[in-house]
């Protein structure tokens, strides 16, 4: 086991897995599909989404302050709460003033989850398995997403009053798991104000390059389906390799994983940004179609020691005695950076075509790899720890 309490931290997991599925099931199914027959207009359900994720982004850091004063597990309560709330005010009242508020009141709130989740993880983490318990903790969600995007839609058009009672009934147990957690809180640090200040510098170091490595993967958002209708290939087509990639990338996971807590993880990190570069230069050459099985392998190997090493590093240079905080600002910045990248994907698209995309991204994977080489970037000493911190 990863963690030195497994029961609290598999609950954090579970709370985390139902409420994506519900946030992805609404935004990405409930609302585009049975929006419209409940009186919400394209313009409001866009403002719906659009103000939940906003305040979601936004409030990551100062909410992760929040619940250091008041508690994780308070916090995360009223986030399940709020949430149920705008799925049954949604389906029952809905209305574009209250459902506009009701999901950004949700983003705000939802904002503890995941720096709560990833804080709790490297606070309960057993010594020397760090990076793998937060590697764990942030892949740990994509069934939840997956299950959210692509099977409540056909519920909803099939199934609609199964497919809300789906999402109530999800949420209701998030809520159950949340007031569980009720009297959680991290674990306190005595850390001076002196290193305090000493690790929010280092979490500024961090900034750029984690606004960096999410836009590079951002850039095929808008352009994935027009890449594949360009290349002749259908989805189909990306099953096998598709499959052989997640393979690899898990092995290479664990692997780059014990590597990063018993070495260091830049030893991770370095490799897993030269084999994404790599991968990105390769598919920028033309024929990218028949190279599918090269750089299948690439992808997963790459991707996984990336994952491995950057969750590994985040994690050592947080000031222990904000957390939650330090988690919430690295994230809003990788919220960013995915927020940015589409719309560099379309320009390069449009200007430079399939190969600008690609390019472009090979570049920002690989000024992002110079950027943790340059001189002064003090990452390879931890912010020291305070006496008795688990983790």
């Amino acid at each position: 086991m990863l963690w030195t309490r497994p029961l609290v931290m598999l609950r954090l997991l579970a709370l985390l897995l139902t409420s994506e599925l519900v946030r992805t099931g609404f935004v990405v199914s409930a609302l585009p599909l049975a929006g419209p027959g409940l009186g919400l207009g394209t313009a409001v359900i866009g403002a719906m989404v659009g103000g939940h994720y906003l305040a979601d982004a936004l409030a990551k850091g100062p909410v992760g302050l929040v619940t250091e004063r008041w508690g994780l597990g308070r916090v995360l309560t009223l986030g399940a709460v709020l949430g149920l709330g705008a799925v049954l005010g949604t389906r029952l009242a809905p209305s574009p003033l209250w459902g506009v508020l009701g999901c950004a009141a949700w983003g705000v709130a939802y904002a503890a989850l995941w720096p709560g989740v990833m804080s709790a993880s490297q606070a309960l983490a057993r010594p020397g398995r760090t990076a793998r318990a937060l590697a764990a903790s942030s892949l740990s969600v994509a069934p939840a997403i997956l299950g959210g995007a692509l099977g409540v839609g056909p519920l909803m058009q099939a199934h609609p009053d199964a497919a809300w009672l789906l999402l109530a009934g999800a949420q209701g147990t998030a809520l159950l798991l949340a007031l569980s957690l009720l009297g959680l809180r991290l674990p306190h640090s005595s850390l001076t104000a002196g290193s305090v200040w000493r690790g929010w510098s280092r979490v500024a170091v961090l900034l750029p390059a984690a606004f960096a490595q999410t836009l590079a993967p951002g850039l095929l958002v808008t352009v994935f389906y027009p890449l594949l209708a360009r290349l002749g290939l259908g989805l189909g087509d990306l099953i096998g390799p598709g499959l052989l990639a997640l393979a690899l990338f898990g092995l290479c996971l664990w692997g780059a994983g014990r590597l990063a807590d018993r070495v260091h993880p830049r030893r991770a990190l370095a490799p897993g940004l030269q084999g994404l570069a790599l991968t990105f230069a390769l598919a920028a050459l033309p024929g990218m179609e028949d190279r599918l099985w090269l750089l299948a392998p690439l992808l997963g190997l790459g991707y996984g020691a990336f994952v491995a090493g950057w969750n590994g590093l985040v994690g050592r240079v947080l000031p222990e005695a904000h957390r939650a905080a330090a988690w919430g600002t690295v994230m809003a910045v990788e919220a960013l950076g995915y927020a940015v990248g589409p719309v560099l994907g379309g320009v390069a698209w449009a200007s430079f075509g399939p190969a600008g995309v690609f390019t472009l991204g090979a570049a920002v994977f690989l000024l992002t790899e110079g950027y943790y080489l340059l001189p002064g970037r003090s990452l390879t000493r931890p912010v020291p720890r305070a006496e008795g911190e688990a983790g």
